[in-house]
């Protein structure tokens, strides 16, 4: 468990997951443990599938109900 201290955007909508995965950016992906806390499951990589329930990232699923999909955000950026 860490406490992250930086600027990041949660990927929710499809058309942010779609984005997310034409651009290429690293999704990492996390579960929520409470305020401000949470677990990193996986530092992630490239969106290479979605579904309705499911997110496929460097070879493996994850339950969209289950778990938040993350993109680090510049400072100097609108975000995605």
């Amino acid at each position: 468990m860490i406490n992250i201290n930086h600027t990041y955007k949660v990927l929710k909508s499809d058309i942010e997951l779609f984005a997310a995965a034409l651009s290429q950016v690293r999704v990492y992906i996390v579960q929520p443990l409470g305020e401000e806390l949470i677990d990193i499951v996986d530092y992630g990589g490239e969106v290479e599938k979605i579904t309705p329930e499911a997110i496929k990232i460097n070879g493996s699923y994850f339950l969209r109900k289950q778990f938040e999909f993350r993109v680090d955000v510049k400072k100097d950026s609108a975000g995605m």
